[in-house]
């Protein structure tokens, strides 16, 4: 039975944020839908074999898979998520950008990509099976696709709530025209219908999100007026990015320099970039190496600026609104964004930002929904349940199990309802399944003796143990963490270490994968597929991989000095 007093404060909550939209913001809307399923109709006809279906028969040029990979990040997690993630913890948020995904973006391209692409496997889980085992395989595909039905499970709970306050809609229209929506594009035409649609959703969210930061700043008198505001509410450390962050200091974040570094900065952000299938997918349906490499080093330099247009509205609505997020007060930091859409945008503008916020939601949900459909078909169906049967069946199966995989993200939607922050849940649910796969990844792919029983008791011991560091000695105050993402940071830690420590003692008394069969899958080997040579053109000088990686990182790095004083 409904708790009436919840029941009333969610009805005022929904007054309170509702847009007044007319008939040019849904018509806005309604010419958006009709474009994604035209998408959709079209891809279809290039669907002929699986590999069309999951991976868009690896035959698309670098820019299109590196502004997908960006926008499959950049979901309604990602807006709503990082300006709550702003609200609360203020300038700090620069370092899930600048250190906590730059670094990792590069690394994926210029070293795993190659292992990746060039072993020629169809998902992240399948790389497992080529260094290790088939029980590390088969935990390595269960552990992801729950992953990724949770994770689109959050970006069904982030529209539901956006929609209901802004638009009136009750939360199961919104969850079920929305999914629908991306049912019908994905079942079409597979990963190319997904990823032409995310190029698309890429500019609809910046032409969302810009009109916001715009007039934000104009309501708050600028950068100063705002430094200003939340300087005198908040303290001077809420607009720095490493003020407060020595070692035993109190700061809004919870964290210091130390767990920012390695916990954000390592642990957690090589864990999801490298290893996040919804991501790597992208880079493996370039038409090349080339292309492949470059995927996320594209992505980056977009991804180094996105920054600005999420966490500015966050800071913005602090200042604002003091009492964001507060005990009792009806606006949690996850409506940052839809409070400065009512209080700010006009008509036409609200449509663009509406359509903006669903094709979020849409570019997440399609991104985690490809990557499950891919991994569930390929590598726990077809390997382990009905093998050798003829390609259609899968693309088949591949279709309906992606109905299956919406339907059962919509259950785990509540399970975000239980935090105020869903970044905070997001990183939660990182530091406990990608963490623990990118120590199988880095070890087994730098060590030689990384032995074949070592890659699944190090990915089940860090799992667990990230886990029982989070519900147990955080949750039960064994330790005191000031945060959820100060602890996040901390399981991420705990999970890499001990899944480590299991690796290399389990490899000390198991025996290692002969050398033969480690060519192209270790540091230092290669394969046919990774001495492929440049296409024509590709050998430009912009179009190198190495400069495109060092010149994101230092241009992340550059971005960072006028937020350190």
């Amino acid at each position: 039975m409904q708790n009436p007093i919840k029941g009333a404060e969610t009805a005022y909550l929904a007054a309170e944020l509702r847009l007044p939209t007319n008939w040019l913001d849904y018509t806005i809307l309604g010419i958006y839908f009709v474009v994604v399923l035209g998408i959709g109709f079209a891809a279809r006809r290039s669907v002929k074999t699986s590999l069309d279906f999951f991976l868009s028969g690896r035959s698309l040029p670098a820019w299109i898979t590196g502004l997908a990979f960006v926008s499959a990040n950049l979901a309604a997690t990602e807006i709503l998520g990082m300006a709550a993630n702003s609200a609360q913890y203020g300038a700090y948020t620069v370092h899930w950008y600048w250190i906590g995904a730059i670094p990792a973006m590069v690394f994926l391209g210029l070293v795993m990509m190659p292992f990746y692409y060039g072993s020629k496997v169809r998902s992240v889980p399948e790389m497992l099976l080529l260094r290790f085992d088939k029980w590390a395989h088969l935990l390595s595909s269960i552990l992801f696709a729950v992953a990724a039905i949770l994770i689109a499970g959050v970006n069904l709970f982030a529209l539901s709530i956006v929609v209901e306050a802004l638009l009136g809609w009750p939360q199961w229209v919104s969850i079920v025209v929305a999914g629908a929506f991306v049912l019908a594009y994905i079942t079409l035409g597979g990963l190319s219908s997904a990823i032409y649609n995310e190029v698309l959703q890429f500019f609809v969210i910046l032409a969302a999100l810009i009109p916001i930061v715009v007039l934000s700043l104009k309501r708050v008198g600028g950068w100063d007026g705002l430094t200003d505001r939340l300087t005198k509410t908040h303290g001077a450390d809420f607009t720095t990015a490493w003020g407060g962050t020595g070692i035993g200091s109190d700061n809004p974040l919870g964290a210091n320099w130390l767990t920012i570094v390695l916990g954000l900065g390592f642990v957690l952000s090589f864990g999801y970039w490298t290893t996040n299938f919804a991501e790597v997918q992208r880079g493996l349906s370039a038409k090349n190496l080339s292309a492949a490499q470059r995927t996320p080093l594209i992505a980056a330099f977009p991804k180094i600026f996105i920054v600005f247009l999420v966490m500015i509205p966050g800071l913005v609505a602090a200042a604002l609104v003091p009492k964001l997020g507060k005990p009792g007060y009806y606006l949690q930091y996850n409506h940052a964004i839809p409070y400065l859409m009512k209080t700010l945008l006009p008509n036409g503008v609200l449509g663009i930002a509406v359509t903006g916020l669903l094709a979020a939601f849409m570019a997440g949900m399609a991104a985690n929904v490809s990557s499950f459909n891919t991994v569930f078909t390929n590598d726990i169906w077809g390997r382990y349940v009905v093998r050798g049967r003829e390609d259609t069946y899968y693309v088949r199966f591949g279709r309906l199990i992606t109905v299956i995989g919406v339907c059962v993200s919509v259950g785990t939607a509540f399970l975000a309802s239980t935090f105020t922050n869903i970044m905070s849940y997001l990183q939660t649910l990182f530091s406990f399944f990608n963490v623990p796969m990118f120590v199988v990844f880095i070890i087994g792919m730098f060590w030689k003796r990384a032995s074949v029983k070592s890659g699944f008791w190090g990915l089940l011991t860090g799992t667990v143990a990230a886990m029982v560091n989070y519900f147990w000695i955080y949750k039960q105050g064994v330790i005191d963490i000031p945060s959820d993402q100060g602890a996040n940071f901390v399981s991420a830690m705990v999970g890499f270490a001990a899944g480590a420590v299991v690796m290399v003692v389990v490899s000390l008394f198991t025996a290692p994968k002969p050398a033969e069969e480690l060519q192209g899958l270790v540091y230092g080997t290669t394969s046919p597929g990774m001495s492929e040579p440049p296409a024509a053109g590709d050998d430009a000088w912009y179009r190198r991989p190495a400069l495109l990686g060092w010149g994101a990182i230092v241009l992340a790095a550059a971005c960072y000095i006028p937020f350190s004083f």
